[in-house]
């Protein structure tokens, strides 16, 4: 019982230090930049409405800018974690079934051949390529003896992957004026999103989250193997199929919003674990906690190592997180 209790007294006292390592990030998105904004500022302007020239650029820019970040960061964060649940492999991620690669032809395809050239538009094209893509590696590893077991799930992802990396690169290069405009987005950033992109998105990680949140205890079960979670009285079809959509509602969202930011869900996934242990109704929510402060502390340090220029999230989120990975690694702390 004592180490039950300690078990329990480490748990809370990491996410308290989650939640207070949070809020200082958004603090540093709201403050940090080509304009340097003043913690008073920052709360005069979020709170009390100022309207000084550093309240207008807090609000006007950085709020949308920091949400944006909040939201992509969770979603992809539990949607690596549920990934890594239902397929049993420590290295799947929202790109291991297709999903992100989906939601970029979806892009394409949209400048390409509908004329959407806004950010808000890319929302619903690169949402439905990441369903069909996910929708397509399932109905692929579902036929057959066994259905849909992890090997398949991981084999079907890299055959439809490599599939939409073609068409990807087959529209781009007979559509060659989609190219710029594709590339800013593929690159991953935070950057230029707006309120109107906050309130299309947040729906859809709200439903992904309940359910994802809703097979915690299948995962548990999950991660004993099948016959032990058909044992305890698990559905494991169900459990496959309700995080499966959970993970694509959330990656098809996050990647609209801020394109395909990588790493998160794979490196947060294994810091969460190294934190909590293997209890899902922990690692999920302190995924959730930890991806938004990994994906903000990348978006600040990008607005500053290179003034007046930005280095874009999606490529600091890597060189931030392959450092983390490398060292749970060598302490053996990712689980087999």
């Amino acid at each position: 019982m004592s180490a039950r209790r300690a078990l329990a007294a480490r748990r809370i006292g990491w996410t308290a230090a989650a939640v207070a390592a949070l809020l200082l990030a958004v603090l540093l998105s709201l403050a940090v930049g080509a304009r340097p904004v003043a913690p008073t500022a920052v709360l005069d302007a979020v709170l009390n409405g100022g309207h000084s020239p550093d309240a207008e650029v807090v609000r006007e820019l950085r709020v949308p800018r920091t949400l944006i970040g909040l939201m992509v960061g969770a979603a992809l964060a539990l949607a690596g974690t549920v990934l890594q649940g239902i397929t049993r492999n420590p290295i799947a991620d929202p790109g291991i079934l297709g999903i992100s690669q989906g939601a970029s032809v979806g892009v394409v395809l949209a400048i390409a051949f509908a004329g959407v050239h806004t950010l808000s538009g890319y929302v619903w094209f690169a949402f439905a390529g990441a369903a069909v893509a996910s929708v397509a590696v399932y109905a692929i590893a579902a036929r057959g003896r066994g259905g849909a077991t992890p090997v398949k799930l991981a084999l079907g992802g890299a055959a439809i992957n490599a599939l939409l990396v073609s068409v990807t690169m087959g529209v781009l290069t007979t559509k060659a004026a989609a190219l710029d405009e594709f590339r800013f987005w593929q690159v991953g950033s935070v950057a230029g999103r707006d309120a109107e992109v906050v309130g299309q998105i947040w729906p859809f990680l709200l439903v992904g989250a309940v359910l994802v949140i809703s097979v915690a205890r299948g995962l548990d079960a999950l991660a004993l193997g099948e016959d032990m979670a058909k044992g305890l009285g698990q559905n494991v079809a169900a459990v496959r199929i309700t995080g499966g959509v959970g993970a694509t509602v959330l990656t098809g969202a996050g990647v609209a919003a801020a394109g395909p930011i990588a790493f998160i869900g794979l490196a947060v996934p294994h810091i969460a674990r190294a934190i909590v242990g293997s209890d899902h109704r922990w690692v999920l929510p302190m995924a959730a906690l930890i991806g938004p402060v990994m994906l903000l502390v990348s978006d600040v340090i990008g607005r500053i190592v290179f003034p007046p220029g930005e280095v874009p999230a999606g490529v600091m989120t890597a060189l931030i997180g392959v450092p983390f990975l490398v060292a749970l690694v060598r302490r053996r702390a990712v689980p087999a």
